[in-house]
């Protein structure tokens, strides 16, 4: 790996260890997590490598491939975020710090095996740094502590309005197994792929972008759900407490039925995409658990069906991506990955047509935008287990 050589060659010393943190997928359940809905997901066989040693004097020096600044501060002074790659990272030492005493810091240097984009790099990153912290202060988390850390890191000290879904799918994740998660309790249930079941691999489509104006409406998405949720509570007559406070898992699908006509038009859109996805992840694991892929697929395209028309995000590189898999042979069905604004498409497929998939959707996708010819890409993965501290 390109991160142990560049650590030796950095340091003059080989790595005392390497973490592991799996990307993850998520057909069904998006834009979802963050009002306490359900998911589905797994983690993958692709994720981020972190070499690294032990610095007794507490200080964190990181090195990412992608990017040329090296970042470096202490276990006790972490400061402000800075607004680059590092604050994941920092976020995440700041959380943890709450929780335990640290000792010793790090040096190391991560690399990522695929580009970033839709997978959910930025919990990875977090999720193997922390593995790496823990072992070297002989911290000991349980999966859910772990889960939790690396939550707050992101929410509360980066500022991104996630939930839970990506930690839960790269920690929880089980190789041959669909993570079925209740974002409200965390509980879950890892479901085994049916005996009964078409044998399929997990192909990951990169549209090339990688940077999208629109990459910061995601906040602003999750801000018109809680609106709609709000006004649901005031129309109805529910008590209702603080704006972020204020979750869609506690609207019942009748009251927002009954009231939803009279929701801002935008309001009612993310509403509409959060109550009728959860309602499609309840069928996808139902449809897993019986062996019957054609139906997990299908809910799959419908899941990003809602994301371009309710939830509003896609590029049009990601959306003309999405509409290319649904009318190639051989998808199952597949969507946007991750925040929807930027990165890549996934689906689930047939082994036996991959070629032809792979050659008809970027014969069609470069068709549309020649200027990606360089960019786009193409991957099969696998199914996982997740990480550890």
């Amino acid at each position: 790996m390109r991160c142990e050589q560049l650590f030796e060659g950095k340091y003059g010393r080989e790595p005392e260890d390497i973490c592991f943190a799996p990307y993850r997928i998520c057909p069904i359940g998006a834009h979802s997590d963050h009002n306490l809905g359900k998911i589905t997901g797994f983690a993958i066989d692709k994720g981020i490598h972190i070499a690294y040693s032990v610095t007794k004097n507490g200080v964190i020096e990181m090195t990412s491939l992608p990017f040329p600044k090296r970042a470096q501060w202490h276990i006790n002074e972490i400061g402000e975020k800075t607004g680059d790659w590092a604050d994941y990272l920092r976020g995440a030492t700041w959380a943890l710090s709450k929780e335990h005493v640290l000792s010793y810091g790090i040096c190391g240097v991560i690399e990522g095996s695929l580009p970033i984009g839709g997978l959910s790099s930025s919990a990875a990153v977090i999720l193997a740094f922390l593995s790496a912290l823990c072992r070297v202060n002989n911290i000991h988390l349980t999966d859910q502590e772990l889960i939790n850390i690396a939550f707050d890191g992101e929410k509360n000290y980066v500022g991104v309005n996630v939930g839970t879904l990506d930690q839960s799918c790269e920690v929880l994740g089980k190789k041959d197994h669909l993570l079925y998660l209740d974002c409200r309790d965390d509980s879950y249930e890892l479901i085994p792929t049916n005996p009964a079941m078409k044998p399929y691999k997990i192909a990951v489509f990169f549209s090339g972008l990688e940077h999208s104006l629109a990459g910061s409406k995601y906040n602003m998405r999750v801000d018109e759900l809680r609106a709609g949720v709000y006004a649901l509570q005031a129309l109805s007559g529910m008590e209702y407490g603080k704006f972020n406070q204020a979750n869609a898992r506690d609207v019942s699908w009748d009251i927002y039925q009954t009231y939803k006509a009279r929701l801002p038009v935008p309001w009612m859109r993310r509403c509409e995409h959060w109550y009728t996805e959860f309602q499609r992840v309840e069928a996808g694991a139902e449809a897993w658990r019986r062996g019957d892929l054609e139906e997990y697929g299908r809910l799959s395209f419908k899941s990003g069906w809602s994301s371009i028309h309710n939830w509003e995000s896609g590029a049009p590189e990601q959306i003309r991506l999405y509409e290319i898999m649904r009318e190639t042979d051989g998808i199952y069905g597949g969507r946007f990955s991750g925040a929807g604004f930027k990165g890549c498409c996934i689906a689930l497929v047939d082994p036996e047509k991959i070629d032809a998939i792979e050659e008809n959707v970027r014969k069609k996708y470069l068709a549309a935008f020649p200027e990606m010819e360089l960019k786009y890409s193409f991957h099969v993965c696998d199914s996982a287990d997740g990480v550890r501290a």
